[in-house]
């Protein structure tokens, strides 16, 4: 049996919200020691909150660190139906702007069975909902549930955990397979934990909210999440970028934070060197070696162009004004 990590002093604190809150001034939410906000997009396979893209424009000019979560229905009892409600939810997340509006990662809160399924049916549903997610956004979900519910789930370890357990101190147990938790839900507001301040009240919000803080400081959960280079659809793309490799094209390249970014397996295979993708826990190999900056778009696995390129002696040049990178190895010069 393990039991996760307690809580401690200095942790970030935030908050998850959904329609049930009513209006909400995100603007004094952050003026009480809240640094983070989960909002409620959707849940089921068509339900979406009314409130959810207001509340992502509000709390995010408010200065808040956003992220998005999806309630997994009793309804979604196979893995078909589960790839159908993360479509629902990344429908939502796309209509606020797409990932990179988000400071943290999608969420799947997958607490309820009342279909009675076994299991291992419980597992699918999640291991189809989350990469179905991350196949769609490029991010790592987070998984979302109780003490009494994890029971159900195995091999999802991989993923970053928030726990919901409404007592001050003392840290679950027995988590299958987690060894420590990223977000701890503390209380619903009315029970449970109380803010470092000794109250459970939130400025700004009317009633009773849901009490969350991060394994670590405000500093250390935005450099966790935030630092990675944005998403796609907001980093400056050039999807009709070509990759060029001694003079032929042989596929796309993506721009991040300025830097050029190709597939994997297309550079491997233009420097003539073995390459390996550990979908497991997300990691590339070239030549053995493991790589470090890494973006996963769409399902394929892309790496930093330069840097690779020139430790392996090739020659790497950008083309702004045709939206080409050029490589060119040594045998070809």
């Amino acid at each position: 049996m393990t039991t996760l990590q307690a809580r401690k002093k200095g942790n970030a604190q935030g908050i998850d919200v959904s329609h049930h809150q009513g209006n909400i001034d995100f603007k004094k939410v952050a003026t009480d020691g809240i640094s983070f906000v989960f909002i409620k997009a959707t849940q089921g396979k068509s339900f979406r909150s009314k409130t959810f893209l207001k509340f992502v424009k509000d709390a995010k000019a408010a200065g808040l660190m956003i992220g998005a979560y999806h309630y997994v229905d009793d309804s979604a009892t196979t893995p078909e139906l589960a790839r159908q409600e993360a479509a629902n939810f990344v429908s939502a997340i796309k209509d606020a702007g797409g990932a990179s509006t988000f400071d943290l990662p999608p969420v799947m809160d997958y607490e309820s069975n009342k279909s009675n399924l076994n299991k291992t049916a419980v597992t699918e549903v999640a291991k189809a909902f989350l990469e179905e997610v991350e196949r769609l956004t490029g991010v790592r979900p987070i998984v979302y549930t109780y003490p009494s519910f994890i029971g159900n789930f195995s091999g999802l370890s991989n993923y970053p955990l928030w726990i919901a357990r409404y007592h001050a101190t003392k840290a679950p147990s027995d988590a299958s397979g987690w060894s420590r938790w990223d977000f701890w839900q503390y209380s619903d507001g009315q029970y449970g934990g109380t803010l470092p301040s000794g109250t459970r009240k939130v400025s700004g919000i009317a009633g009773p909210v849901d009490l969350n803080e991060y394994n670590g400081s405000v500093d250390e959960l935005r450099e966790r999440f935030t630092n990675r280079p944005a998403a796609p659809d907001k980093a400056g793309t050039v999807g009709s970028g070509a990759f060029v490799a001694n003079d032929r094209e042989v596929g796309k390249v993506l721009l991040f934070g300025g830097k050029s970014y190709v597939p994997l397996k297309v550079l491997a295979n233009a420097l003539g060197l073995s390459y390996h993708w550990d979908n497991a826990h997300k990691e590339a190999y070239l030549n053995g070696a493991k790589l470090q900056m890494v973006q996963l778009v769409e399902g394929v696995a892309y790496v930093q162009l330069r840097p690779i390129a020139e430790a392996y002696g090739a020659v790497v040049s950008w083309d702004s004004k045709n939206k080409i990178a050029s490589l060119k190895t040594k045998g070809d010069e």
